[in-house]
């Protein structure tokens, strides 16, 4: 069986300036709002507040990016980034047992692969605020430069009497 899930890219360097640490194009992502969850909200400021406001999460670096592409990976490769993910998550926040760690990533991976819902090769984006104490996400595809629908050239209406 073959899943989708994001994947980072970068289309310039602007990712480099925005995110400390910047994710690396082509790793797997998650929207990583667990990265959130327990920072006050004074503390989510700087590079941070890039992070939090619009942030996917790379698995191999724990780096952020802006974009991500729809793209295919085997189940092999599904089951590799799990355990990355749960190695991660367990050297990061200290989960009760490895089980909980790699429960927690296959969640997490399987909520970003159900973002993938689109062809191979399109770009997504996230926006992410605080309402009260919940972490609030939207996502939504990108349109690339040159993609945009067609304007409307003329209307028809009816004479007037």
């Amino acid at each position: 069986m073959i899943r989708k899930l994001p994947r980072c890219i970068q289309l310039d360097a602007t990712d480099s300036r925005i995110f400390d640490p910047c994710a690396q194009p082509g790793e797997w992502a998650v929207p990583g709002a667990f990265m959130f969850a327990d920072i006050a909200p004074e503390a989510i400021a700087g590079k941070t507040r890039q992070a939090f406001a619009n942030g996917f999460l790379g698995i191999a670096s724990f780096g952020w990016t802006t974009l991500v592409s729809v793209a295919s990976v085997p189940e092999a490769e599904f089951e590799a980034a799990v355990t990355l993910l749960a190695q991660q998550i367990g050297r990061r926040f200290n989960p009760p047992s490895r089980a909980a760690a790699e429960a927690a990533a296959r969640e997490e991976l399987d909520y970003a692969a159900g973002l993938c819902e689109h062809p191979v090769n399109t770009l997504l984006a996230l926006s992410r605020r605080l309402e009260g104490e919940h972490i609030v996400e939207q996502f939504r595809v990108v349109t690339p430069p040159g993609e945009k629908p067609h304007a409307k050239l003329w209307e028809i209406v009816a004479d007037e009497p």
